[in-house]
């Protein structure tokens, strides 16, 4: 496995945002009443990560040390701003569909931690494949969560009618799961199956218990 093929592997399986680091919970938790909605808000914020990772690795010669942070918050802000944009001009529904949570994407601790952690002592191509990493396994958790909420909460999958169709309407969806208790149980549910399988002892919470 090449460098660019781990960071990769390392975002989408090994150090998931979502089921492994449990990063970025207020958007994963808010957002995925559907499946189409954790798909855009995972994208949107996929876009934010490769683009700050790329700009902070190319300046991070000329970033002082000691007003990195700061000097992070405004390249983030940038590219979330970018995206906003590009979203209200094309997708409107879709803004308007993830509301507040496109902005606090500024905030997203996924997106500061691997800025801070990945982007500013790594190169600008390798750093690109850290965000795309980080991005996609942040959108595969957001999508899984909203596929289940969906499907078990109004019977569809993006908006497709799978219990008319395939269970001839005899289930009755469960509103919880569209609410926020049914987000905390969805959530708990596929982290545990995820964790059945291990995580080979690489994750962050047992590299913390070593």
């Amino acid at each position: 496995m090449n460098r660019y093929t781990e960071r990769l592997y390392n975002g989408i399986i090994r150090q998931n945002p979502t089921f492994v680091l449990m990063l970025g919970m207020c958007p994963t938790l808010a957002v995925t009443t559907s499946a189409a909605n954790g798909v855009m808000m995972g994208i949107s914020t996929t876009a934010v990560l490769v683009m700050s990772n790329i700009l902070i690795s190319a300046f991070r010669k000329i970033i002082p040390k000691n007003i990195r942070i700061p000097a992070y918050i405004v390249i983030i802000s940038a590219s979330v701003s970018v995206v906003q944009m590009l979203l209200m001009a094309y997708r409107p529904d879709i803004y308007s569909s993830l509301g507040v949570y496109i902005p606090l994407i500024v905030v997203n601790c996924i997106i500061l931690g691997r800025a801070d952690a990945y982007a500013s002592s790594n190169g600008i191509l390798i750093s690109m494949f850290d965000g795309f990493g980080m991005g996609a396994g942040f959108t595969i958790g957001l999508t899984s969560i909203g596929i289940f909420r969906e499907l078990l909460g109004n019977g569809t999958i993006f908006g497709w009618n799978f219990n008319e169709y395939f269970l001839k309407g005899q289930y009755t969806p469960a509103a919880i799961f569209v609410m926020a208790p049914g987000a905390f149980f969805v959530l708990a549910f596929l982290c545990a199956a995820r964790k059945n399988k291990g995580c080979g002892g690489n994750c962050m919470n047992c590299s913390e218990r070593r």
